[in-house]
């Protein structure tokens, strides 16, 4: 197994799920459209490098790592609406 390419398909795969996970409601479909297209290309790489197993495992990890997030940080800060006001605290205006 190629550790490297392991910690490189997991790393990018993790990024792109929570890329997805932290986008706003209205913004979601393209994300998921962005993330499945470059997911898709990273599929393509395993294969014709033979790392088959690494994107498994890859991606594997990549949904524990989201699932952690999610579950740690995500649910109790989620995501915020660009339609909403900013409100900053000590402004007395």
């Amino acid at each position: 197994m190629n550790g490297g390419a392991f910690l490189l398909l997991a790393g990018v795969l993790s990024l792109l799920l929570l890329l997805v996970q932290r986008t706003e409601a209205r913004r979601r479909r393209l994300a998921i459209i962005v993330v499945a297209f470059t997911g898709f290309l990273l599929f393509y790489w395993a294969n014709v490098r033979d790392l088959g197993r690494e994107f498994l495992l890859g991606l594997i990890a990549a949904l524990v790592f989201s699932f952690l997030f999610w579950l740690l940080i995500g649910r109790y800060n989620p995501v915020g609406d660009s339609e909403e006001t900013i409100q900053v605290i000590g402004m007395d205006d």
